[in-house]
């Protein structure tokens, strides 16, 4: 290719009376003036002649047909190398060879390599079509949340709440896609990921996020990327993998970054002047005025986003899962407690027994609570519902055998009191008769029996039969135990009590009705 010499500049210096050797000190090569000068007085050019040509035009007229050539080379059909670099795969390098073979078979010569991509890096810049070379159809996303923000507005109160955006670009067609959210945490960025390949119809191999908490814990610059879990379990959801653009580095996510640019105008542009109570109407609105701007037409080329994406990329996109994706969190480090339960939000649940004293992860969704160590999941259970607590979801597989493990229940509590006598079982009903549901008197039933770990069950049956005898209808824990602590349950303390209903002689300092009578001293 023939380097153009700055034919207009020369003239128009030379028409201010600069000298070849002048004209030469600005940087151009003495023969290059020279042939300028000749070939200007040659056609009988000078620069008022040419004041309002291009330096195309000006080279043209004194340089004419030079630097023009037909090439020898058989030329390729560059519409179709444009359209083959965009499946999976396929390389300038792989299409180059069968070029090569191809012109062979016909007896043609053939391009190198280094002129078949400059020839067809031409092809892209005069035909304002966007090179395939680094983007490949549906291999992947590009993910951001706009830094621009829209509102809410309470339409009672006046309120006004804000709005972010999650953006989306997929870049071999540009299509795009605008979540409106309440917050950035980490389950509305996973949700906005759900959204957004509901919206395409299919997923990619390869999801390219920013370095935020969100996704990315750490990014350093050597060694692996650490994915947030919920994340990561995300991508191996919709089989892919998520790659994060380096720090500090937008042009490796720059289709996202061009996105959120053009995101201001089309959408919180375009809505300024509208006023949104509720988030589903302006998620509505947002929808309304993506599907406008995929539809718009190139400006430097034919088609637009959405015929790009429905022609050429959507057809290659996976199929998305049958299941949706369910979002979960994390919480790490629980330990099994003596019981085999581990506790989470004040409710217990049994983990297999031979990890009691030991710290297990929880993966906690909208609906069940999954235990795991490392990477093995030990059991799972059905979440217990919002509000609840102290309520106990437990597997007999996780639990040893034996009756220490069987949870307490009032059938439970009534066969240890039928263990210790007659007496301690009619209390032990009477504290159920008590209360409205079994579950309310338990604690009461067991701090009773739990009487014989100190003392033996024949005083405790003794002591229940005493209490019994007076006039307290269902006796309890703070009954019996004065009683055994002062040893009335002995049998030579017994007589006051033999007959039932009458109780024995107060004992003790008793202050009179006198005394309360108010008299004045």
């Amino acid at each position: 290719m023939v380097r153009r010499i700055k034919v207009k500049l020369v003239l128009r210096l030379r028409a201010e009376g600069f000298s070849k050797r002048q004209i030469e000190a600005q940087g151009m090569s003495r023969h290059s003036v020279i042939a300028v000068f000749g070939a200007a007085d040659r056609e009988g050019i000078g620069y008022d002649d040419v004041a309002g040509l291009d330096d195309a035009e000006v080279y043209a007229r004194l340089f004419p047909g030079r630097g023009e050539h037909d090439s020898v080379h058989a030329q390729p059909d560059w519409d179709r190398v444009h359209r083959e670099l965009a499946k999976v795969g396929v390389t300038l390098k792989l299409l180059h060879g069968e070029y090569v073979d191809s012109c062979r078979g016909r007896g043609e010569p053939a391009m190198g390599y280094d002129r078949f991509c400059k020839s067809y890096q031409h092809h892209v810049l005069v035909t304002g079509a966007a090179s395939r070379v680094g983007h490949k159809a549906g291999q992947s996303v590009e993910v951001d949340w706009s830094g621009k923000t829209m509102q809410l507005v309470d339409p009672v109160t006046g309120v006004v709440s804000r709005v972010y955006l999650f953006v989306a670009a997929l870049p071999f067609s540009r299509f795009a896609f605008v979540e409106p959210t309440l917050d950035m945490k980490q389950g509305t960025w996973l949700r906005a990921h759900v959204a957004m390949f509901d919206w395409f119809g299919g997923s990619v191999p390869r999801i390219v996020p920013d370095n935020l908490k969100t996704g990315v814990i750490s990014h350093p610059a050597e060694g692996e990327v650490v994915l947030n879990d919920a994340y990561r379990e995300l991508a191996a959801h919709y089989s892919a993998a998520v790659l994060p653009g380096r720090v500090k580095k937008p042009k490796d996510k720059a289709s996202v970054e061009n996105t959120v640019g053009n995101i201001a105008t089309w959408v919180i542009a375009a809505l300024r002047n509208q006023s949104f109570a509720t988030l589903p109407e302006l998620r509505a609105a947002v929808y309304e005025r993506m599907t406008a701007f995929n539809a718009e037409p190139f400006q430097k080329r034919a088609g637009s986003r959405l015929g790009v994406f429905e022609g050429e990329e959507k057809p290659l996109l996976r199929p998305l899962p049958a299941v949706s994706f369910e979002i979960s969190r994390w919480v790490y480090g629980r330990r099994v407690q003596r019981n085999g339960h581990v506790v989470f939000e004040k409710n217990f649940y049994s983990v297999p027994y031979v990890h009691i004293g030991r710290a297990v992860d929880l993966r906690v969704t909208d609906r069940m609570l999954e235990v795991f160590t490392g990477q093995d999941r030990l059991t799972s259970h059905l979440l217990a519902p919002a509000g609840t607590v102290n309520e106990y979801r437990t597997h007999d597989s996780d639990l040893p055998d034996g009756p220490q493990y069987r949870q307490w229940d009032a059938p439970r509590v009534r066969e240890w009191a039928a263990r210790v006598g007659e007496n301690t079982t009619t209390v032990i009903n009477r504290i159920f008769e008590s209360v409205p549901v079994d579950e309310q008197g338990l604690s009461a039933a067991l701090a009773v029996l739990r009487m014989t770990r100190r003392y033996s069950a024949d005083r405790v049956e003794a002591a229940a039969g005493v209490a019994l005898a007076s006039r307290v209808r269902s006796p309890r824990y703070a009954h019996l135990r004065p009683i055994l602590e002062t040893r009335q349950d002995e049998p030579g303390n017994r007589d006051a009590w033999a007959t039932p209903g009458t109780p024995p002689e107060p004992t003790g300092y008793v202050r009179g009705a006198d005394y309360y009578a108010g008299e004045s001293r």
